[in-house]
């Protein structure tokens, strides 16, 4: 007996081949949460566990011709991750036009959690003039949020940030503070989610450890949510909650950041 579908997640994504993040971390929390990913590379990555070396953007038309492909998939929910540059960020924006109405998940991948910058100044002003607009929520961490609006001087005022986002179009902000504590707050992580409806605050407690692909296990999980058909806030919450147990279960690789332990134990034959 044949089981149906899952719901069905389109991710745009970079490969990180230490399966930390990108497509291998999306897939692995997706199908976690409740869903079915398919995926299309938007760039392949030299890395490790400490670090981004290099960065080869993926063929704007191969691309393309990979959403054609899975025309026939019931897209429930998109997730965007690691755009290298103009071409793979247009790219990008012509395949989530071909799915109106469906809830896009946008995490703004702009540095290596090593600190190599993988974007330019000019490439983020592209993601805010031509992706925010067709955006549901967006996932920046703190510096990810600054780098995103830099016409607000402020350092400590997220939430005027966060407005701005909002007006440029996107429906949602969820700020994490996992790369940068709020002052006075240095044992508790704090997420912050922005929208017209509503501003909703969660705290979880601060793991002493450095993690890779947090960001996009809890961008990935939350595309899942919203493809199941939970509401924006309880789709944040059920996203963060998994986040937070994948990261305090996580794997600790020979040196490095540690790894997320998105899936289940394996079963021992």
């Amino acid at each position: 007996m044949r089981h149906p579908l899952p719901p069905v997640v389109l991710v745009l994504a970079g490969h990180d081949p230490t399966g930390g993040a990108g497509l291998v971390a999306d897939s692995e929390a997706i199908a976690a949460c409740g869903g079915w990913a398919v995926t299309i590379p938007t760039a392949l990555t030299v890395q490790n566990c400490h670090n981004v070396i290099r960065t080869l953007p993926a063929d704007p038309a191969a691309m393309r011709q990979m959403a054609e492909a899975l025309g026939d998939m019931q897209i429930a929910a998109i997730k965007l991750g690691l755009l290298a540059d103009e071409a793979t960020l247009r790219a990008a924006e012509q395949i989530i036009r071909r799915f109106p109405g469906i809830p896009v998940v946008a995490d703004p991948v702009l540095k290596a959690g090593g600190g190599a910058k993988l974007s330019t100044p000019a490439l983020q002003q592209l993601y805010i003039d031509r992706l925010l607009p067709l955006v549901d929520i967006v996932t920046p961490n703190r510096f990810e949020l600054a780098a995103l609006t830099p016409e607000i001087t402020d350092p400590l005022d997220d939430t005027a940030r966060a407005v701005a986002l909002l007006a440029q179009g996107c429906q949602g902000v969820l700020v994490t503070a996992t790369d940068d504590p709020l002052p006075g707050n240095t044992q508790q992580v704090v997420h912050t989610l922005h929208s017209p409806d509503t501003t909703r605050q969660w705290q979880w407690p601060r793991l002493p450890e450095v993690f890779h692909g947090s960001g996009c296990t809890l961008a990935s999980a939350l595309a899942a949510r919203l493809a199941v058909g939970e509401r924006l806030p309880t789709a944040c919450e059920q996203a963060q909650h998994f986040t937070w147990e994948s990261l305090s279960h996580g794997y600790q690789p020979p040196s490095g950041q540690c790894l997320p332990k998105r899936l289940p134990r394996p079963v021992r034959f």
